[in-house]
């Protein structure tokens, strides 16, 4: 019998190893090794380090991460866009625009949390090390073209940030937010997961570029196990950037985290899921574009709505700022809901103005919440321009970008989205979002008026400004400033950040 089977004609078995160029890789491979190397540093050298060495650490792998992504973008550009590791990983301008905003993320939050984690007596690298490895799986998901892929970056992102939100161990608040995000975190990964597996069984495959070529090829529009995996999809992501109605977590985790944590999440997290989403509904899906914009349409007007009209109720300002952020994921919805490229870059400059304006809103936040990060209502800003003038005036910077006034990069931000919309002929929605606009610049002003206007009380603490905060607060209101008065810089590499899918045979 063993005879028979030695001289058996046994076919060869030909093993074909994924083409892997490194050189897109690098940003990925910066950012995820230096948190583990900075683990083991700290594991090793333990005390003898000084305070601020993690934080230092974290904005030189930020760094790092922006200066490998430049050759990524340069070369893109000669080239056309294409793929990696088995059509794995997109390699286009679309993923190194959302890489530097996610890098950017990292750094000034860094800035931030080194004079919080000291105050609250939680020196050590955990944060940093979080950070970092959640940056890690935004990236995966801005770049993957494949649905396990993106999955698999999502839950890296998700993981980090679930404990990242229950850190701070002496407030109550901080651990019933930590649950809060996962529990519900827990259910949209779920529904993302049953997604992916109805549109496998739809398409047949897990590859945004095959999908594409499947929609292409084959008229699905009537496939209800397609359409119920790409509601499920909608459902996932519309959880990771908090549109309504999956926005219920929103305004306690924002008000139960400790504040740098949530100026990550509402740059970061927020950028990292409109990504995914841009590049699985445009890349993927873009050939069932009239079976989804409907819904996003949706979306996006009940998150204007629920964002501006809710927000104007609140008394404490991180839950003003959370449903401010719901408001601006309803704008961003806007571009999305356009299906177009400009759709695309409108989308972009967006979350560039966002990631800008949030950070220096919740670094203000930080500044002044004091010891325990308890003192997060509007009676604490009151009088802030007699104690604070300084912080007061870029703090209403901020604050009137997110308004969305003339001469700030939140104005151009609105206009480009609004545009889109226009261009897409999508006019009630663009008509929806200017008067969302205008509710929502009231409750900016409510902040304004309470820092300049009113007196502070006789026992309001003497603000001290650690240099973090002070540097990153600096940079975002002359980034938000600049691009305001010119932003075609912005512009022109969002406009060229097309998204596509293209496989590494083709080039």
């Amino acid at each position: 019998m063993l005879t028979v089977l030695a001289q058996a004609d046994i076919p060869d078995i030909e093993v074909v190893t994924p083409d892997i160029q490194w050189l897109p890789l690098i940003p990925h491979l910066v950012m995820a090794g230096a948190a583990v190397v900075l683990l083991t540093i700290v594991s090793l050298a333990g005390s003898r380090l000084p305070s601020w060495f993690a934080a230092a650490w974290t904005v030189a792998a930020g760094l790092g991460v922006l200066a490998t992504a430049i050759p990524v973008w340069i070369r893109v550009s000669q080239r056309e866009p294409h793929s990696t590791i088995a059509d794995s990983i997109g390699v286009d301008q679309f993923s190194v625009f959302i890489i530097v905003v996610l890098a950017c993320t990292v750094i000034l939050t860094a800035l931030i949390a080194e004079g919080f984690l000291h105050r609250e007596s939680l020196d050590g690298p955990a944060f940093y090390v979080l950070l970092m490895l959640s940056a890690t799986g935004g990236i995966t998901m801005a770049s993957a073209n494949n649905l396990i892929v993106l999955f698999l970056g999502l839950e890296i992102l998700s993981l980090a940030v679930y404990v990242l939100v229950a850190m701070h161990l002496r407030r109550a608040e901080s651990q019933e937010a930590g649950i809060k995000y996962f529990v519900l975190g827990a259910f949209a990964s779920a529904f993302l997961l049953y997604g992916i597996a109805l549109v496998y069984g739809a398409t047949g495959s897990l590859n945004l570029i095959g999908i594409e070529g499947n929609l292409q090829n084959n008229n699905l529009s009537d496939n209800g196990l397609l359409l119920a995996g790409m509601g499920m999809l909608l459902v996932g992501f519309g959880f990771k950037v908090a549109a309504v109605p999956f926005h219920a977590w929103t305004p306690d985790v924002y008000q139960g985290a400790p504040s740098p944590v949530v100026s990550y999440m509402a740059a970061g997290v927020k950028a990292a899921g409109f990504a995914a989403l841009l590049r699985v509904f445009f890349a993927g899906f873009g050939p069932m574009a009239d079976e989804w914009q409907p819904v996003v349409f949706g979306l996006a007007i009940a998150s204007l709505a629920v964002g501006s009209m809710l927000a104007i109720v609140q008394t404490d300002v991180k839950r003003i700022l959370a449903y401010s952020s719901i408001s601006h994921a309803g704008f961003i919805l806007v571009g999305v809901q356009a299906a177009t490229d400009e759709g695309v870059s409108s989308v972009l400059f967006y979350l560039a103005a966002y990631a800008a304006m949030a950070i220096g809103s919740f670094a203000v936040v930080t500044v002044v919440s004091g010891p325990g990060d308890e003192g997060t209502g509007i009676d604490s800003l009151r009088g802030l321009a007699s104690r604070r003038p300084l912080l007061a005036v870029a703090f209403t910077v901020l604050l009137l970008s997110q308004a969305g006034i003339p001469f700030t990069a939140g104005f151009w931000a609105k206009f480009e989205v609004i545009t889109a919309a226009v261009d897409a002929r999508s006019f009630w929605l663009a008509v929806i979002a200017m008067l969302a606009a205008v509710v929502a610049a009231f409750l900016y002003l409510r902040i304004v008026v309470a820092m300049f206007l009113d007196a502070p009380a006789p026992d309001a603490p003497r603000l001290r400004i650690p240099r973090g905060p002070a540097l990153a607060i600096g940079i975002v209101v002359l980034f938000t400033l600049a691009f305001g008065i010119y932003p075609e810089p912005i512009l022109n590499l969002a406009d060229h950040a097309l998204l596509t899918v293209s496989s590494t045979t083709g080039h």
